[in-house]
């Protein structure tokens, strides 16, 4: 008796996901996100850099960097990250976030490096470090997950 043998499995990133890619994406999020003022470092196959220019108009009573700025940030990173990995960007709806800050920005731009952990056909499951340019320690950390479309 001879065995079935399952199809060949077909990547679910089919293309390379291009700077014109990228930079449509970004042109297209909600207005008060483009404020942000959100920069593409790198895009790789599974991962994006995204900086978080340092403004005033993001500050906190105290002088730090609100929450909400690093939460979108980390949401915009981890859109841009998962249409990598699909190759391209496609309906995706969030199911969950996940936020930890973890000490104060102040006076400084946050590099946000979103990972994709797994991808499968319905989800993506991503995780996102941000630091302050120029240092290891992480200021906040998020997981988020994607329902795909």
């Amino acid at each position: 008796m001879t065995q079935m043998q399952a199809p060949p499995r077909q990547s679910l990133a089919q293309t390379p996901f291009t700077a014109h890619d990228r930079n449509t994406l970004l042109a297209n999020v909600a207005p008060w996100v483009r404020d942000l003022g959100l920069l593409v470092e790198h895009v790789g196959e599974r991962t994006a850099v995204l900086r978080l220019p340092w403004s005033d108009r993001l500050v906190r009573e105290g002088g730090a960097l609100c929450g909400q700025a690093l939460m979108a940030a980390a949401d915009t990173a981890a859109v841009v990250a998962a249409s990598a990995a699909r190759g391209g960007y496609g309906p995706m709806t969030p199911v969950q976030q996940s936020t930890n800050c973890q000490r104060p920005v102040i006076a400084a731009d946050v590099l946000v490096r979103a990972e994709v952990s797994r991808l499968s056909r319905n989800l993506v499951f991503l995780s996102v470090i941000m630091t302050v340019a120029g240092t290891p320690e992480p200021v906040a950390h998020a997981t988020l997950v994607y329902a795909l479309g």
